[in-house]
């Protein structure tokens, strides 16, 4: 969350900050005023204590001069529920304005473009061209359904729609996907693996800013824990080191974290409704990073370049763009999205976003480390990217290594892990 320092110290800057988003975060002034009438309640609220702690020393003292002690003990009785009603509201005040701060998203970095939507968005790299074949390419799901590796109907007879049964060389090749981003991630990038719970606390949602913006998207588990299922590894990763002071000397911590990602997509009725584009279950591999604050920054632009290793290896055109602040997520100050392309749909398609929270998320999630020795506990950075989203991955393998007899060639670098160079019925 943001800090309410920072924005008592500049409201007019942090609130014109936010409104590039396209929003309008007014709202922050009325919080403000809260925190005011919060810090007066506080102010008084000591000064009636130390009113009451000099009457209750005359207590002794009236007693052992004989004196009546029973108008002391009726200003004691007043000061006491003066007290009890203000530390009462400070109470509501601290509530009423951690509240705010939780629905209020991070602020865009600076030198990120202004914008509305991904309409918006800035191309600033591209890797090889658009493929392009002699016959009319077919989408993922028709050719996933004509080989038999892709069943859409029954997996909706099993669960609903935006589900999928992998079968055969299709479920093979999405555990290939799987294992060939594990390794490469592990191996040359030097991440430590982590395969955490797929069912995270309430704590750890708001730790990484998941609610209360996106409580409809999640699924909540009936029981009696407020569980909820992982919508990404980004949860339960980060919170991995909830409250707690991080040995500076450990920074940058590196994970690569393997979860199966539950969504509802609650917002997105009519969007990608064939084929596995946009999954209630979906695989991802994704990059979490914990760096000193002066490091974020390069520290992001070497995990985009992790992430597009992938693709770069598996030989398939992507873009990259960086995100303008009108399409950039709640919790991230900047986000650079891979985008795939796609031949069934002539365009490119989001398969990572590799962004930087700042401190954001560490604030929510209680994350420090101690600069110097003898310094004061400062909020660490974090920083997370897919690498990548294995079902887009998948169909963007399916479809660039179609054939036109309708077989898929595999990329070299997944024939190990495949067994065969050629995925047909």
């Amino acid at each position: 969350m943001l800090d309410i320092k920072q924005i008592r110290a500049n409201p007019e800057l942090i609130i014109g900050k936010l409104n590039r988003r396209g929003g309008d975060f007014s709202y922050l002034y009325d919080m403000l005023e809260t925190d005011r009438k919060r810090r007066e309640a506080i102010l008084e609220v000591e000064a009636l204590k130390a009113k009451k702690n000099e009457i209750s020393k005359q207590i002794g003292q009236f007693k052992r001069e004989g004196k009546s002690v029973e108008s002391i003990l009726k200003n004691m009785d007043d000061f006491s529920h003066s007290i009890a009603g203000l530390e009462d509201a400070v109470r509501q005040y601290d509530d009423d304005i951690r509240e705010t701060l939780l629905k209020t998203p991070n602020m865009p970095a600076d030198d990120i473009p202004n914008g509305k939507d991904d309409s918006e968005n800035v191309e600033i790299k591209r890797n090889l061209e658009p493929t392009q074949f002699d016959f009319v390419p077919k989408s993922h799901y028709d050719l996933g359904e004509a080989l038999d590796i892709l069943d859409f109907q029954r997996a909706g007879k099993i669960s609903g729609a935006r589900f999928v049964v992998y079968k055969g060389l299709g479920a093979r090749l999405e555990r290939s996907l799987i294992q060939f981003m594990m390794d490469l991630h592990a191996n040359k990038h030097g991440y430590t693996e982590i395969m955490p719970p797929y069912l995270v606390n309430e704590t750890s949602m708001y730790g990484t800013g998941q609610f209360p913006k996106f409580m409809d998207e999640a699924f909540k588990v009936n029981d009696d824990r407020n569980l909820y299922l992982n919508p990404t590894a980004e949860v339960p990763t980060i919170n991995l080191h909830r409250d707690e002071v991080i040995d500076k000397d450990l920074l940058p911590i590196k994970y690569v974290s393997y979860t199966t990602a539950f969504r509802k997509e609650a917002g997105s009725a009519g969007k990608d409704t064939k084929g596995i584009i946009r999954q209630h279950q979906f695989n991802k591999v994704e990059l979490i990073k914990f760096t000193k604050p002066e490091e974020s920054y390069k520290e992001q632009m070497l995990m985009l370049e992790d992430a597009e290793d992938v693709l770069k290896l598996l030989k398939i055109p992507y873009h990259v763009v960086v995100l303008c602040a009108g399409d950039l997520g709640f919790s991230m100050c900047k986000t650079y999205d891979i985008e795939v392309w796609l031949p069934s749909e002539n365009r490119y398609r989001e398969i990572s976003s590799v962004s930087n929270a700042e401190d954001y998320q560490a604030r929510r999630a209680n994350i420090k480390y101690r600069p110097d020795t003898d310094g004061k506990l400062e909020y660490v950075h974090t920083l997370n990217g897919s690498g990548l989203a294995v079902g887009r991955t998948l169909v963007a393998v399916m479809e660039n290594y179609q054939k036109a007899d309708g077989t898929i060639e595999v990329p070299e670098v997944l024939r190990k892990y495949m067994g065969t160079d050629i995925i047909s019925k």
